[in-house]
């Protein structure tokens, strides 16, 4: 015999909606955050943004993945910040760097050393993160390979 009375989740039809998984996971978080609020917000990152980091990065080498004659270098980076070097029949031309910030993905272009290549001026590219696909990183790399100069 059950002492107390039946849950509801056990007499009806199972449903896992994703506003219940939600709420669960975000009660689950409010509670992390409140025993150690450095220790969640690591774990947040890596749970929630890395993965979003490695798919840019994805995006970036895909991108010019079927061409010799360029290459997009991976040179490190922090945080939420993923840098690479752009080089064309093995010159090295320009700084490239992703980003991720509050649901924004962001790419820009600079100059780097021992290039002959200068770099126009020009603000970011950014999206929200759901909006970044191929088609989106194709036309974002384009736009910024245009300032590219001689």
């Amino acid at each position: 015999m059950v002492d107390g009375p039946i849950s509801p989740s056990v007499t009806a039809e199972p449903i896992a909606s994703a506003a219940t998984e939600d709420a669960f996971r975000d009660a689950l978080d409010r509670l992390s955050r409140k025993v150690d609020e450095g220790n969640f917000e690591r774990m947040r990152w890596a749970r929630d943004e890395a993965p979003k980091l490695v798919r840019l990065v994805e995006l970036v080498k895909g991108a010019v993945a079927d061409r010799a004659d360029i290459e997009i270098n991976e040179e490190g980076g922090e945080g939420n910040t993923k840098r690479f070097v752009i080089k064309v029949h093995g010159q090295r031309i320009a700084a490239l760097a992703l980003a991720l910030d509050k649901g924004r993905a962001i790419a820009s272009i600079g100059t780097i050393e021992r290039s002959e290549f200068a770099v126009a001026p020009g603000k970011p590219i950014h999206t929200k993160y759901a909006n970044v696909d191929e088609a989106w990183m194709a036309d974002t790399l384009g736009q910024l390979m245009e300032r590219i100069g001689g």
